[in-house]
């Protein structure tokens, strides 16, 4: 903890220096941000050292993290102790800072909500330059509510203190085949109400949309022992294993990152899903974050662009989203998606919050589904791009849904204020960041500035 405050010391002072002109950046070594901009007159700020697992009491369930602490790390040193977090996001780099303010979203989300609902403590350095304590229960509660879906527009935070669950050493997955995406969506509605499948309990819940006759509900359960280990982080694809076999085991660890080896399936527009180049792969590289720069790498040289313009083919748009509808409104999504949209995987997971969180207004105790799909679609003749994210946005929200914000969006102002409650956002603003040092929400994650 000592040292935990010298880093907090030396980014306060180090805010305090930053030019009263220029836009305050946290500099972070991984990112799962899909907003690719130029950042301008924006002064970098260091959270090099707030990287760590301060504490695990295995007593009280408990962790105390520092911000930028990746899910990897955490997960690394609670599960020594048959702990985890309620909600574990799928990428391994994804940090506890990213996932409370930005949102997270996992296979546990149908009971566990987001990974902010089981967070009790946050320390954050506020847009005035102050480090405060904030609590459901004390005089910063109203930041503490809003601070998920703020994206660091009202602050970075410091140190997280979150609650851990008992987890035991295998998951054991049964993969449910469905023809018709209605039927897909009562079976996992009822499934996660009930939480229980084929007489059993369980623990997770996802899915996979490969095409409108073939859907996959996941569901797993923990388990003491088990008869066999599949591996995913080699030459097998775990993706590819949904459509192959009914029943799978893996260790606790494996499950959490069953996506991370191949980003889920994106990682096939590098060649890694092809058996040379993967056997020629180090494992090392196989992760969502070396794919993630390599996607920066191109958005900053533009070689798939030129690729696609020496082969004469149509400019593609990068449709990277996370959205999510009532589940009993997920079979129209989808019908959608398919026919004006095209990709094909798409995840889904099940949600449900067990309260209100201000600047994204989902329904208490209503079971949602998560739609994610994350890739490039040809444009249409004549269109431009934002073609295909503006039809989704729309189709969202009239399906009474909700759309991530860490990608790219295009909404006008009046709107993007209605969806994600500005009545509620800007008092804290105000409070916390009365001198506008820190973007406000729409212009970081709309405009882009």
């Amino acid at each position: 903890m000592s040292a935990h405050q010298g880093a907090v010391e030396q980014i306060r002072r180090s805010y305090a220096e930053i030019p009263e002109d220029a836009t305050p950046r946290l500099a972070k070594a991984t990112s799962n941000l899909f907003r690719f901009r130029d950042t301008g007159k924006a002064a970098k700020l260091s959270a090099r050292d707030l990287d760590e697992v301060i504490s695990v009491d295995p007593v009280t369930m408990t962790a105390e993290v520092q911000g930028m602490t990746t899910y990897e790390h955490l997960v690394d040193a609670t599960l020594p102790y048959g702990l985890m977090p309620y909600v574990v996001p799928q990428l391994k780099t994804i940090t506890l800072g990213g996932a409370v303010t930005g949102l997270g979203i996992e296979s546990t989300s149908f009971r566990d909500g987001l990974p902010h609902e089981s967070v009790e403590e946050l320390e954050i350095l506020t847009g005035d330059g102050r480090v405060i304590v904030a609590r459901d229960d004390n005089e910063h509660r109203d930041l503490f509510r809003a601070f998920p879906n703020s994206y660091g527009t009202l602050g970075y935070a410091l140190r997280i203190k979150i609650r851990l669950k008992p987890v035991q050493p295998y998951v054991k997955l049964t993969h449910i085949r469905f023809s018709e995406a209605d039927k897909c969506m009562l079976a996992m509605q009822e499934i996660c109400e009930s939480m229980r499948h084929d007489g059993e309990q369980v623990d997770f819940v996802d899915g996979v949309f490969f095409g409108p006759g073939e859907l996959y509900i996941t569901v797993g359960r923990f388990a003491e022992r088990a008869p066999y280990t599949s591996d995913y982080t080699g030459m097998r694809i775990y993706y590819q294993s949904i459509q192959k076999r009914s029943r799978d085991w893996l260790t606790v660890r494996d499950y959490l990152w069953r996506w991370d080896t191949d980003w889920f399936w994106c990682s096939r527009a590098f060649g890694v899903q092809q058996p040379l180049v993967r056997s020629l792969m180090p494992r090392k590289w196989m992760r969502s974050d070396v794919y993630r720069r390599l996607v920066a790498l191109d958005r900053k040289y533009g070689v798939v662009a030129r690729v696609d313009r020496w082969r004469d083919q149509p400019v593609q748009e990068s449709v990277i989203q996370d959205v999510e509808t009532p589940i009993d409104r997920g079979a129209e999504f989808l019908s959608f998606f398919h026919d004006k949209v095209g990709m094909t995987p798409v995840w889904i997971c099940p949600l449900k919050a067990s309260s209100a969180w201000p600047l994204y207004p989902l329904e208490p105790g209503k079971l949602y589904v998560n739609f994610g799909f994350w890739g490039m679609v040809p444009l249409p003749r004549g269109q431009f791009d934002g073609y295909y994210n503006r039809l989704i946005e729309t189709a969202v929200h009239d399906l009474d849904g909700h759309k991530s914000l860490y990608s790219t969006s295009f909404y006008a102002r009046e709107q993007f204020w209605t969806l994600y409650n500005g009545d509620a956002y800007w008092p804290v603003k105000r409070e916390y960041d009365p001198s506008g040092r820190l973007l406000d929400l729409y212009d970081k994650c709309v405009r882009g500035r």
